[in-house]
C-alpha cells in the first residue's frame, strides 16, 4: 500500500505502508540505536512522536513479549528504511509488521531515512504526518503537519500515567534474569527497601532493576499529592521517565518541590530529572533535535570516567540556571548539555539518560546501587 510522510517545512517522502492503515501526526524524531526497536516502540517517553530509525533494516528479529517497556506501543508513528518481512529469532512471537498492525500503529517503509535524518539534524525536529492509501495529496498532508499540536507546552504525562497506585511484582524468571545481569545476592539491599515511584511514563525495566536490587516498589499516578507518597512511609522516592514538555507538568513540579523539602533519598531519570531540576529552581529548554540512541558519551565530572549511555529526550535542564544548591554531576560530551545533577545538602540526584536501558548499554547501572546505598544509610 502507498504511504507518504509529510513535514511542516513542505518536505514529503513517498514510501510503502509498513504497519496499520490510516493517518497519524506527531513530532518527527530520529533514533540511532542499532537494536531495541520494540523497546523504542513501547517506551512511553515517545508518546506524541513519530520515530525514525536510522539503522537500515528494522524488524529482522521480530517481537517478543518480554521486550516490552509498556503493555502496548506508545509512538505516534514509525519510520523505517527497510522493514523486514520476516522474523528470524528463537525468541520471536511474530513479525514487526503484524505487531504494528495489531496495535494500530501507522508506519512507513522504503524511504530514505538517511536524508530524513540529515534534514532533522540541520533544521531541527518538525511536526509531520504519515498517511497510507491511494490518492494521497502531499500538499494536504503538509498542511495537516503544520496544524498538528506543538510539543512545547504539551503535557503528555496525563495520557501515559497509571490510573491508580499499584505494587510492582516481579516474576521468578525476571529475578533470575536480573540477578544474572551483574547483581549478585550480596550486592542487593541488606533489607527490603520501600520505594515510592512517580509514574510519568515509567518503563518496565526501571521497575525490574529496582526490584533486582532488593526494592519493593509502589507506583503512583503522576498527579498523586506528595503527602500520599509520604504516608506510605517509603525509604526513597523515584521520579520516572516520560514524554512531553517538563515545564507543562506543573502539578508534578509542585509535588517534587515538597518532596525535596522532606529530604529523604530521591532518584530521577529523564523527565524525572527535568522535573527535579525545575522543582529545585532551574529552567528547561527544548533541544534542536534531542538525544535518542544507545551510544551517547557522558562524562562523570567527579571521576572523569566516560559512560556510553542510552538516551531519549527532547528537552534539557539549562546549566546556567542551576541554583546554588544544585551541583552538575554529568555532562554530555556531544554538546555539553546537563546529564546529571545532585542536591548539595540532601541525598537527592538525577540523570538525563537511561541507566536501566534494555538492550543497553549498561555502563550506568551503578546508579541503582547508589540509590540503594542512600536509602540504607538514612
Amino acid at each position: 500500500m502507498n504511504a507518504i510522510l509529510a513535514l511542516e517545512d513542505g518536505t514529503w517522502l513517498r514510501g510503502v505502508a509498513a504497519g496499520a492503515a490510516g493517518e497519524t501526526s506527531g513530532e518527527v524524531v530520529f533514533n540511532t540505536s542499532m537494536t531495541g526497536y520494540q523497546e523504542v516502540l513501547t517506551d512511553p517517553s515517545y508518546a506524541g512522536q513519530i520515530v525514525t530509525m536510522t539503522a537500515p533494516q528494522i524488524g529482522n528479529y521480530g517481537v517478543a513479549p518480554t521486550d516490552r517497556e509498556s503493555e502496548t506501543p506508545q509512538v505516534a508513528g514509525f519510520v523505517m528504511r527497510d522493514p523486514s518481512p520476516i522474523a528470524s529469532n528463537w525468541r520471536s512471537h511474530g513479525t514487526l509488521r503484524d505487531y504494528l498492525t495489531r496495535h494500530g500503529i501507522v508506519a512507513i517503509g522504503d524511504i530514505d531515512t538517511r536524508a530524513l535524518t540529515r534534514k532533522l539534524r540541520s533544521v531541527g525536529v518538525m511536526r509531520g504526518v504519515i498517511a497510507t492509501g491511494a490518492g494521497l495529496d502531499p500538499g494536504d498532508l503538509v498542511e495537516k503537519a503544520r496544524s498538528a499540536p506543538q510539543m512545547e507546552g504539551a503535557d503528555f504525562v496525563k495520557a501515559v500515567t497509571c490510573q491508580a497506585p499499584y505494587d510492582f511484582a516481579t516474576s521468578l524468571a525476571d529475578t533470575v534474569a536480573q540477578t544474572a545481569f551483574g547483581i549478585a545476592p550480596e550486592r542487593r539491599a541488606v533489607r527490603t527497601l520501600r520505594v515510592a515511584a512517580y509514574d510519568f511514563g515509567i518503563k518496565q525495566n526501571i521497575l525490574r532493576r529496582l526490584a533486582a536490587h532488593g526494592c519493593d516498589v509502589r507506583v503512583f499516578p503522576a498527579s498523586t499529592p506528595a503527602s500520599e507518597l509520604l504516608a506510605w512511609e517509603p525509604d526513597g522516592i523515584f521520579l520516572s521517565n516520560g514524554p512531553g514538555d517538563p515545564a507543562a507538568v506543573t502539578y508534578a513540579i509542585d509535588n517534587v518541590r515538597t518532596l525535596v523539602e522532606d529530604a529523604r533519598p530521591m532518584f530521577g531519570i529523564c523527565l524525572g530529572h527535568q522535573i527535579l531540576g525545575l522543582a529545585m529552581g532551574a529552567e528547561t529548554y527544548k533541544l534542536k533535535f534531542g538525544h535518542r540512541g544507545a551510544n551517547h558519551p557522558v562524562k562523570q565530572l567527579n571521576t572523569g570516567q566516560v559512560e556510553i549511555t542510552s538516551q531519549n529526550h527532547g528537552f534539557a535542564v539549562d546549566a546556567d540556571s542551576l541554583p546554588a544548591h544544585a551541583r552538575l554531576t554529568h555532562l554530555n560530551l556531544y554538546d555539553n548539555t546537563v546529564e546529571g545533577l545532585r542536591h548539595t545538602e540532601k541525598p537527592i540526584y538525577s540523570v538525563q539518560y537511561h541507566p536501566e536501558a534494555s538492550p543497553g548499554p549498561h555502563d550506568a547501572d551503578y546508579l541503582f546501587r547508589q540509590f540503594v546505598d542512600e536509602m540504607e544509610h538514612q
